[in-house]
């Protein structure tokens, strides 16, 4: 009698957990579903507002010069410039939405990948944004090999090391550091630590939020959605990224990643 309780006990609790997992499945599917409908949908209107402004400014600009200069016209071409920048900075909002929906679905193609080549590669990636600056980069050359998708793994390297550049714009002897961080049996970590602007340590937790930002637009571009693919990426692999920063005084990320990545997320 017991074991007939016990066997019954059991598969009650498989086919809770099998509906458990279904609700999570289809929670997932519909945010999915949710975050490319509004990716895409969005586009058309923003498409409207974009080329409407433009036009709308062409017939400012036809008026007579006289006209064109006064108080009520200059008035209202700075309200359109406002509105062009609101509706650029909306389509690259959308655009980190579209990435970070890429980045949570797409199959894990995981490979050994030598995190040293892949730096090199983000590098180059980034070159543009290097051009004409003296950046003094210090990178290991013991950095682990990493079991990842390539492809993923480049976007968070891109990502990481973009803040960076970016970061250290103001600053007139610019330094990025790479190198190899302890970590328990099982994982290996890396850091990346520049010597930027940094921010307010109280304000971390937000650090990897979607659209969060920790400085002012008129300080440095971009939405705030660059960490949140990261630590999406991150998590895919079964891996954890996490910042330290100081006002002033740069920051470091520290990306601790499993000797293979779990297989549940490989699925």
């Amino acid at each position: 009698m017991n074991s007939e309780n016990e066997l019954q006990t059991v598969e009650g609790l498989r086919a809770e957990l099998a509906r458990s997992q279904q609700q999570v499945a289809d929670m997932a599917a519909a945010q999915e579903e949710f975050l490319r409908a509004v990716s895409h949908d969005l586009r058309a209107p923003l498409r409207h507002v974009t080329s409407y402004g433009t036009l709308v400014r062409e017939v400012l600009g036809d008026l007579p010069p006289e006209v064109v200069q006064g108080a009520e016209v200059q008035e209202a071409l700075g309200f359109l410039t406002t509105m062009d920048q609101s509706a650029r900075r909306m389509g690259l909002m959308i655009d980190g939405l579209q990435a970070l929906v890429r980045a949570s679905r797409a199959p894990l193609r995981l490979q050994p990948v030598p995190l040293a080549d892949a730096m090199a590669h983000a590098r180059a990636t980034l070159a543009p944004a290097e051009a004409g600056r003296s950046v003094e980069w210090h990178v290991d050359p013991d950095l682990p090999t990493l079991h990842a998708d390539p492809v993923l793994l480049q976007e968070l390297l891109v990502q990481l090391l973009g803040n960076a550049l970016k970061f250290t714009g103001p600053v007139a002897q610019p330094r990025i550091t790479v190198r190899a961080d302890a970590a328990p049996t099982g994982s290996v970590a890396f850091t990346l630590q520049d010597n930027g602007v940094g921010f307010d340590p109280a304000r971390a937790g937000a650090l990897f939020g979607v659209f969060q930002r920790l400085h002012r637009e008129t300080e440095f571009d971009g939405v705030g959605a660059g960490l949140a693919l990261c630590r999406a990426i991150a998590q895919r692999h079964g891996a954890a990224v996490a910042a330290m920063a100081a006002p002033g005084a740069g920051c470091t990320v520290r990306v601790a990643w499993p000797v293979v990545a779990a297989a549940a997320a490989a699925v």
